[in-house]
């Protein structure tokens, strides 16, 4: 299999990224297309995000990743992300067996990944073996350079860039190289 076409998808925190992955994800599962991946929707309680969830989209399988964790007396950050390891672990171990595939999805790397080496570790290796026709790979707008340096990057959707304001998943779907 020669190396997979690369797609990223960025932009701020809460822009949309991961809805959009959603989307995607429901048009290549409707056309039939082999998923594999990560993908990690919000959690909402009373419209406060409350925690993130993550997607096996081999098998389907739901776990919670994350809770919003609120500042207590003793830290200096105001709040943060409470990440539990065992669904972490949980998480590479989906994206080692994530490849071969056709869609390779990775919802998403941060600076975790990137900038300290821990995290789903698995996510870059699995994108970087180009064992897939296409990855849809979502990352922040500061790390497109570092994504850049690692990989041959074959489009950008920038959700800050007002061109991309009516984006939905089909129109993603629609760059993609899958081959049936």
């Amino acid at each position: 299999m020669s190396p997979g076409k690369i797609i990223i998808l960025t932009g701020d925190i809460q822009s949309g990224k991961t809805s959009l992955c959603q989307e995607l994800v429901q048009k290549a599962k409707e056309e039939g297309v082999q998923m594999a991946g990560l993908l990690s929707p919000a959690v909402f309680d009373k419209g406060k995000k409350v925690g993130i969830d993550v997607i096996n989209l081999k098998n389907w399988e739901r776990r919670h990743l994350a809770m919003w964790k609120e500042k207590d007396q003793t830290e200096v950050e105001p709040r943060h992300w409470l990440f539990y390891p065992e669904i972490v672990q949980w998480g590479n171990q989906a994206l080692i067996n994530a490849v071969p595939c056709d869609l390779l999805v990775v919802d998403e790397l941060g600076p975790i990944e990137f900038e300290q080496g821990e995290g789903w570790i698995a996510g870059l290796e699995a994108v970087d073996s180009g064992s897939y026709q296409s990855a849809l790979v979502v990352i922040r707008p500061s790390l497109l350079k570092m994504a850049g340096q690692r990989w041959e990057i074959s489009r950008v959707f920038n959700l800050e860039d007002p061109r991309y304001k009516t984006l939905s998943g089909k129109d993603i779907f629609s760059h993609l190289q899958i081959q049936k």
